[in-house]
């Protein structure tokens, strides 16, 4: 596989290959783009889609993207947090968006420090690295499992 630059990442969206919606140039970075927090959820306590949440010390959290994204059947992505969120104690585990997704994306992070950690609406969160395969894929997400296409908002397990 092929990460794509920023160059590549906009010859993509061009093309009809890559769709990053509302896209902004300054989240492009020189392989990947960062995304923006649009909605915040401590599962069975709090969520918010504007202002801030103070996610305390030991607890799991939820935001969904405020970018919806769709990959060809050529490209699928990695998400990385950013690491100045990791300096502060939150860790995440995310995969990968499989060709043919289409939506936002809900990442799942914890709070590992022993203080409250406030997370705002509308910050950057998350980086997406995408990269070319080596054929389009033969089956896409969409006409797989597809259980989170097309969401929107924080969406838990199905």
């Amino acid at each position: 596989m092929t990460v794509l630059s920023d160059e590549a990442i906009l010859s993509a969206i061009d093309l009809g290959e890559l769709e990053i919606e509302p896209f902004n140039a300054d989240n492009l970075t020189p392989n990947g783009y960062d995304l923006t927090i649009d909605e915040i959820e401590i599962p069975q306590k709090s969520k918010v889609s504007k202002g801030s949440l103070d996610i305390p010390a030991g607890t799991r959290f939820a935001i969904s993207t405020r970018e919806r994204i769709s990959c060809s059947a050529n490209l699928c992505a990695q998400l990385w947090l950013r690491t100045s969120w990791a300096r502060k104690g939150i860790a995440c585990s995310f995969g990968k968006i499989d060709s043919g997704f289409d939506g936002t994306l809900t990442l799942l992070g914890f709070n590992s420090s022993d203080e409250n950690v406030s997370i705002s609406v509308g910050t950057t969160f998350a980086q997406v690295v995408f990269e070319m395969l080596s054929g389009p894929a033969r089956s896409l997400y969409s006409e797989r499992s597809g259980n989170y296409q097309n969401q929107k908002g924080v969406t838990w397990s199905k």
